[in-house]
């Protein structure tokens, strides 16, 4: 097995309502190592879209133990988690935002440019990765949803994230273009080496994953590997 690459114990995000405390997050712990792509499935509400919250440090969990790279991932300090995200961290969303002024080799650029990275190569290199190579030139509104989203996950990818992270990714895409989203983003963690962790509440994205952790009411209710870990 490779090297942990996070490791949560105990971890709790509580909210405070008017009708009481909310445990969105109660008490989750486990360890994600190098190279694994793993799902958090459950339905809604169950608390996984803060997990990746929490696992991003985008929001501090209330109580509990979060270490990256064996080192205490920052809380509650607004720049410290900011840059941390900006080391470590890539994201693909579920709308894409890609710039729509820009042409789709553009989006890629910018984000290498703002991570001190540019490579003009590297960005075509991406992009042929994903299947876009001939669609270097057009604009985001020129191409398909399923074509936007995988330019997205070259985007996320650009400035070499050691953790990718997706909520429903594959949302507003059909099951036909969901999977070519998927395949593309299995192929281009492969070969960028990137761990990657994806929300979903669709069973179908299950075969993508080498490992399923399902949550429900902000527990973990199984995790368990799967049948892609033979064929990473």
């Amino acid at each position: 097995m490779s090297n942990a690459l996070l490791r949560m114990d105990n971890l709790q995000r509580h909210y405070e309502t008017p009708a009481g405390v909310v445990k969105a997050l109660d008490g989750v712990s486990f360890e994600i190592h190098e190279g694994e792509r793993v799902i958090l499935l459950g339905p809604s509400g169950s608390g996984k879209t803060t997990l990746l919250n929490c696992l991003s440090a985008l929001d501090s969990p209330t109580g509990g133990s979060y270490r990256f790279l064996g080192e205490e991932v920052p809380r509650n300090q607004s720049e410290k988690m900011t840059s941390f995200r900006r080391d470590n961290i890539g994201y693909v969303f579920q709308f894409f935002n890609l710039l729509q002024d820009l042409t789709v080799l553009e989006n890629i650029l910018l984000i290498q440019e703002l991570a001190g990275k540019k490579d003009t190569a590297r960005a075509k290199e991406l992009l042929k990765l994903v299947g876009l190579q001939a669609e270097i030139n057009r604009f985001p509104g020129e191409i398909s949803g399923g074509q936007q989203q995988r330019v997205a996950i070259a985007r996320s990818i650009a400035k070499r994230p050691t953790l990718l992270l997706g909520d429903e990714l594959t949302g507003n895409l059909d099951t036909e273009t969901s999977n070519k989203v998927m395949e593309a983003l299995v192929s281009a963690c492969k070969q960028e080496n990137i761990t990657s962790v994806f929300v979903t509440h669709d069973e179908g994205l299950v075969k993508y994953a080498t490992r399923v952790i399902r949550i429900d009411s902000g527990k973990i209710v199984a995790d368990q590997s799967t049948s892609a870990d033979e064929e990473a």
